[in-house]
């Protein structure tokens, strides 16, 4: 499984050239040199894309993109529960057009509009954040779930 952000630009990455100024907001708080992406531009959509690519390329079986919530968080840009779900969606179908697997991991609260189009869960700390409960959504459609 390859892991890879894809709702957030990292200054440390290799391909960090390829994100301009205008395709992130603010700050993630408490990760220095990490900014939450607009993921509504379809320049982020392209670096995306880029990163599937270097995925099936690397011979990997699935992705797990991370800070896939932006939606629910302060980045700075007015992105909403709607665009949310389009861009999680645009990233299954882009790893399934490559043969790739693909996990949901942080947005928890669309669980029941993606878990037709995600193949796994991740999830981190559902016992201290008191959010296991929400998982059995993909249980209960035979789906595996990873606690981490």
């Amino acid at each position: 499984i390859c892991y890879f952000s894809a709702g957030s630009y990292e200054n440390w990455r290799p391909d960090r050239d390829d994100f301009k100024s205008d395709m992130y907001g603010k700050a993630m708080e408490g990760w220095e040199g990490e900014y939450w992406l607009d993921i509504r531009k379809q320049t982020v959509k392209d670096v995306m894309i880029k990163r599937l690519d270097m995925a099936q390329q690397k011979g990997c079986d699935g992705v797990e993109p991370d800070n896939v919530d932006g939606y629910i968080n302060d980045t700075g840009l007015p992105l909403t529960a709607t665009e949310q779900l389009s861009y999680n969606r645009f990233l299954a179908q882009e790893a399934h057009t490559r043969g790739l697997s693909i996990g949901l991991k942080n947005d928890l609260d669309q669980l029941a509009e993606l878990v037709a189009d995600f193949d796994w869960l991740l999830n981190e700390e559902c016992v201290e954040f008191n959010e296991c409960q929400k998982l059995t959504t993909f249980i209960n459609a035979d789906k595996a779930v990873f606690g981490v």
